[in-house]
């Protein structure tokens, strides 16, 4: 009987735990998790506020080699679409694309690091705030750009921890080890 007690009153928190956190059943909901995972909230991985956090602009510039892109530029290159994109989103005129897409990497300088980091940021909350204030046809209508955005910025926030990685500027209990 002892047994059996200790057993339900250790798989309690486990089972409040797992129902805390529900999956998302609608559109906007996996829409807006998609965002969130990318910008604020730790889920399947780190998302952009944790990966960019703490360095220095020395640190942002730093490459692993030649041809190869810096944390700086990463983040830069995802800022540039993701503004890109929300103008798309809203209806507003983006400011022109460059015929390069290597533009969007070369464009930083490690002068600008600390505000581009709080643009970021911006521009991923501007994307969490446009979402959530859509109607559903607008949604639906832009789910698949909404979806790019999201994925684009996952994989490039994955390519800014290995950069920090191979730098040994990543501190592993941050959530990649």
């Amino acid at each position: 009987m002892k047994n059996l007690a200790l057993l339900l009153l250790l798989t309690l928190p486990a089972a409040s735990l797992a129902q805390t956190k529900k999956p998302p059943t609608d559109l906007r909901g996996v829409l807006t998790e998609e965002l969130h995972s990318t910008h604020d909230v730790e889920d399947w991985f780190v998302p952009a506020s944790t990966a960019v956090a703490g360095l220095t602009a020395d640190q942002a510039k730093w490459t692993p080699g030649k041809d190869q892109h810096s944390v700086g530029q990463l983040a830069y290159h995802i800022w540039f679409w993701d503004t890109q994109a929300l103008a798309r989103f809203k209806g507003e005129k983006a400011t022109p694309a460059p015929s390069n897409n290597d533009e969007t990497f070369n464009d930083y300088s490690p002068a600008q690091w600390d505000e581009l980091v709080k643009k970021l940021n911006q521009v991923m909350t501007d994307w969490d705030t446009a979402v959530a204030a859509a109607d559903d046809a607008k949604l639906a209508a832009n789910a698949s750009l909404i979806a790019h955005v999201a994925t684009h910025n996952a994989y490039h926030i994955g390519q800014i921890l290995y950069v920090r990685k191979l730098q040994g500027a990543w501190d592993p209990s941050k959530g990649v080890k």
